[in-house]
């Protein structure tokens, strides 16, 4: 595995690279792990170098060439991809990616560096003798869980991987892979632990910082990929007791950055800036540029359908009709209620309708399936037998999530439903429900061998 040696301790804070995630000055020089972690300040600023870095290019940025939001868009049903460029976007889009990809590698290389970033924190807060128990159990729970999230997503996208806690170049450039299944029982134990360390309370009342219902919510996607529904629907149950989430009634407020159904969002980098999203989906007037949506996913809304209506935007040119993501809406310098969402309260109304459903219990899972169709003005479901209750919340949670983190390829890897992905993708093949392993990774590191089946 290539992680890269930036951010090695010495090198683990440039801090004048942590933008303006914290109001503090910093000096513009490098400073040593033992000199971050004396002070809450600064080991604070090493962790929002690390947001930094996630929001600009990750596989959770909101969208990009480079982010799991996008690619799994194209990669599934979601986005048909109209770039002419040549660094492996449009074979993701097509299924037809190679070991040599350079988008997959991209994808990998940044996800393990930050991963390494995480660690780095995390060692260093755990040696620390100055910060109090409770800022240690903040920084820490904050750097454990981006890391345990990172891993979601390489678990996803590439199936058995590497996992690593440790700082040590020479063991860590020499791992083997982690089974997939494996790789779920850590996340599910390092989640476990964020949710004791961090607190329910927000540290910033703009919800930027994830908190201990964060951390839960995440826990109850690990319990439904390793089908333990009790234990999900459990997690989901604790999170709406909480006092500080509620349903979001009003369609046009879902992705304005105040509103009390959000977990956890990204601020864009500057003020009035874009997010990632409302600028990389944005084109008028012309052929897209990047991505639109697929006609297939059109015809899964109904006309009065307010998210149709809403959060679905349509350019003509040339006779021509395309239908773009237009749900945060603000570009830049006119932006003053959006960041990026990553977790909303909708999700974890999927969470409970998924979990009761498969204890065959349709009756108390109805409604929170029929929530978010009722916001969107569509009639509710009274009654709906086990399969094609299922079949509906795929189908709902594909019109309420386009866009969003890949929650459609996910959900049906999930529900071993990707075959339906073989009607609308000729290329498609079992196989590729995981990526290849980069095969620079491999020429670096034989222990990554063998490579997926199929590459």
């Amino acid at each position: 595995m290539k992680i890269i040696d930036i951010f090695f301790c010495l090198v683990l804070l440039l801090l004048a690279a942590c933008d303006k995630l914290v109001e503090v000055d910093f000096p513009s020089s490098q400073v040593s792990t033992e000199q971050v972690f004396e002070d809450v300040q600064t080991a604070n600023a090493a962790l929002s170098g690390l947001y930094a870095d996630l929001r600009d290019q990750s596989v959770i940025t909101g969208a990009g060439y480079y982010t799991a939001s996008t690619l799994l868009a194209s990669y599934a049903d979601e986005v048909d991809c109209y770039t002419n460029d040549q660094n492996g976007v449009v074979d993701i889009y097509q299924n037809q990616q190679q070991e040599s990809n350079t988008v997959i590698a991209s994808v990998w290389t940044k996800a393990y560096a930050q991963v390494y970033y995480a660690n780095s924190i995390i060692q260093g807060v755990e040696q620390s003798t100055a910060l109090s128990d409770q800022n240690k159990k903040q920084i820490k729970g904050e750097a454990l869980l981006l890391r345990s999230l990172i891993y979601f997503y390489l678990q996803q996208l590439f199936g058995d991987i590497p996992y690593t806690t440790s700082l040590d170049y020479e063991y860590n450039r020499t791992l083997s892979k982690t089974d997939a299944s494996d790789i779920l029982v850590m996340l599910e134990a390092d989640v476990t632990e964020v949710v004791g360390l961090l607190e329910d309370k927000y540290r910033d009342a703009e919800r930027i910082y994830p908190n201990r219902k964060a951390a839960q919510l995440l826990l109850a996607r690990i319990y439904l990929l390793r089908n333990e529904w009790a234990q999900a629907e459990l997690v989901a149950k604790t999170i709406l007791e909480s006092s500080l989430y509620e349903f979001q009634e009003d369609i046009n407020e879902v992705f304005h950055k105040s509103g009390t159904h959000i977990f956890w969002q990204l601020k864009p980098q500057n003020n009035n800036g874009a997010t990632q999203e409302a600028a990389f989906y944005y084109f008028s007037s012309a052929a897209p540029h990047a991505y639109a949506l697929t006609g297939d996913l059109l015809n899964t809304f109904s006309g009065e359908d307010l998210r149709k209506q809403l959060w679905i935007g349509e350019v003509t040119h040339n006779g021509n009709n395309w239908y773009r993501p237009y749900k945060y809406k603000n570009l830049d310098g006119t932006n003053n209620n959006e960041y990026s969402i990553i977790f909303r309260l909708e999700e974890l109304y999927f969470i409970m309708a998924e979990a009761m459903a498969k204890q065959n219990r349709i009756e108390e899972a109805l409604p929170y399936l029929n929530a978010t169709r009722e916001r969107a003005g569509l009639d509710t479901f009274t009654s709906l037998s086990g399969d094609d209750f299922i079949d509906e919340l795929l189908i709902e949670k594909r019109r309420e999530f386009f866009t969003e983190f890949g929650h459609r390829f996910i959900d049906l890897k999930r529900m071993d439903r990707l075959d339906v992905l073989s009607s609308l993708k000729p290329n498609w093949k079992v196989s590729k429900q995981v990526w290849p392993l980069p095969q620079k990774e491999i020429l670096l590191n034989p222990n990554l061998l063998p490579q997926n089946s199929g590459y």
